[in-house]
């Protein structure tokens, strides 16, 4: 049973009664398996027409499904003999960041990804996906291993956000997404960031400094929420804001995969199944894993120097006129 988003109505109306025949035909002398592939077809048609006009807010709202494959999913799928590390060794573990070394094919990797949770109970333990600064810590500690060890990083990217809350401002939140953000200059291993889902703000952009940043094709990444864009813009004499202010401002932010290639900020797009990365698991976790073995062999190739000087270029040239004009 899947969770329709609201502007998948049609489809989903289409799928259940889909449904509804193969279980009135199952163990039953019924032919209508010519009628059951004509409304397959149907929903096909209907969801790629739908997926061919949706708009930056409702890419936002794929961005955020809760059946879209997270962090551990595709390390299960995509990687081999994963070990786990634990703990930032100045506070505690924090579990909104899943960290380790394991194997994609042949190559050795560490690889380092906010993870939201599925049930309520696992959300409520991960902070839904919003890391304390522990989380950071653990997640460099993780990054200088690889670097003493020379194993590439793959960082996967998918916060609302950095947690706001007392306690991690009292911890250093702040500095510990700038420590990240400038250590992840200098570490002499290749660095390749996919962001998997939504990419918010710093608590997106400090596992977010690679040498390759890719985006999958329904992922959002922006430098705040579209809700707390349009709360800060049009929210006045408390009157909330709401669809259409979350529109408007998902449409200035520019925050959709194609918007941020051709402004040059990511260097990719993985693209999905019709429909979000939610629809085949292990459609996009073949269409993730040959995008990265690609940029694995490419960045290998180069020396450290090579690396961290095209790496300081890359990010210096984000938002310079004469880049944005060539594209």
């Amino acid at each position: 049973m899947h969770y329709y988003l609201d502007f998948e109505r049609p489809v989903a109306e289409l799928e259940d009664k889909i449904e509804e025949l193969k279980r009135l035909a199952d163990g039953r002398d019924m032919n209508i398996a010519s009628e059951i592939k004509k409304l397959e077809k149907k929903a096909k048609d209907l969801r790629a027409d739908i997926f061919s006009k949706i708009t930056p807010w409702q890419k936002t709202l794929i961005a955020r499904h809760p059946e879209r494959p997270y962090t551990l999913d595709y390390i299960e799928l995509i990687t081999e003999d994963f070990v786990e590390l634990h703990g930032d060794r100045r506070f505690s573990d924090d579990p909104a960041i899943v960290s380790g070394f394991a194997r994609l094919g042949d190559t050795p990797i560490a690889i380092i990804g906010h993870q939201k949770g599925r049930s309520t109970k696992e959300r409520i333990e991960r902070n839904f996906g919003q890391p304390h600064p522990e989380g950071y810590r653990k997640a460099l500690r993780v990054m200088k291993l690889a670097e003493k060890f020379r194993k590439p990083i793959i960082t996967f990217i998918d916060t609302p956000g950095a947690y706001p809350g007392i306690g991690a401002e009292e911890r250093g939140q702040a500095e510990a997404i700038a420590k990240n953000l400038q250590v992840m200059f200098s570490i002499r291993s290749p660095i390749i960031s996919v962001v998997i889902g939504e990419g918010g703000s710093g608590g997106a952009l400090a596992l977010a400094i690679g040498d390759r940043v890719l985006m999958l094709e329904h992922s959002v990444y922006s430098v705040i929420s579209p809700e707390g864009c349009a709360a800060i813009l049009w929210n006045k004499n408390d009157t909330p804001v709401g669809q259409k202010e979350y529109e408007n401002a998902s449409e200035a932010l520019k925050l959709t995969s194609l918007d941020l290639l051709n402004l040059g900020v990511i260097d990719d797009i993985i693209p999905e199944p019709l429909g979000g990365a939610h629809r085949s698991h292990e459609q996009i976790a073949q269409s993730l894993t040959d995008a990265l073995k690609r940029q694995l062999d490419e960045l290998t190739k180069k020396s450290y120097d090579e690396l961290l000087e095209d790496r300081y270029r890359k990010f210096r040239m984000i938002g310079d006129l004469r880049v944005t004009e060539d594209k």
